[in-house]
């Protein structure tokens, strides 16, 4: 039996992790991609001694990790700065993304990738696009209250991301994931969409 390769996106404060976590309930292999990277620039990461060349030991904190504070800095001003960090850390992701997808041993394998929409190249490697979708208000105020940022950060990250009608476009199938939806009510979207994808 073909195993079904699932795209899983959305933008920031959209729900997709909670997506993400009941589809893996209802048995999908999920491969979390932000999870992959925050690996590999931990203590010890792969990526570590390359960022620390590239950028300067600035980058890097005490205990060996990437100053992600100071590098989102960076990167929000600083295209450039932006295409190198990416240069080193997606291919790492990418390498990683592969091995577990080999062994996943599951009827659907969901790949959950916050930038699918603006990476261009994950289209060819899945069947299906799935995005989660919600107002753009309610992103700002969920990130707002979970990362307790100013509402200018979380702007500026929605404004790096593509915007919600690009994401729109690329679904092959969307949950909108707003009120007055309530976490059963998603749980059981989440439910008959896995069925529709075999588990």
């Amino acid at each position: 039996m073909r195993t079904l390769r699932v795209g899983l996106t959305g933008g920031i404060g959209s729900g997709k992790s909670t997506v993400a976590k009941m589809l893996a309930d209802c048995g999908a292999a999920v491969i979390d991609s932000d999870a992959i990277a925050r690996q590999v620039t931990a203590p010890g990461g792969a990526a570590i001694d390359l960022i620390a060349k590239q950028f300067g030991a600035l980058f890097i904190t005490p205990e060996g990790a990437l100053n992600r504070d100071r590098m989102r800095q960076l990167v929000f001003s600083d295209e450039q700065a932006k295409k190198q960090l990416e240069a080193i850390v997606h291919p790492l992701v990418g390498e990683e993304t592969a091995r577990q997808a080999a062994q996943a041993g599951s009827a659907c394998i969901v790949f959950d990738v916050p930038l699918l929409v603006e990476s261009g190249r994950w289209r060819q490697q899945v069947d299906r696009v799935l995005v989660v979708d919600c107002n753009e208000t309610t992103q700002v105020s969920r990130v707002m209250v979970r990362n307790g940022w100013a509402r200018e950060v979380v702007e500026r990250v929605m404004a790096g991301q593509a915007s919600r009608a690009q994401r729109l476009a690329a679904a092959d199938v969307c949950i909108y994931n707003d009120a007055p939806l309530s976490l059963a009510a998603l749980a059981v979207m989440v439910r008959q969409l896995a069925q529709r994808f075999g588990l």
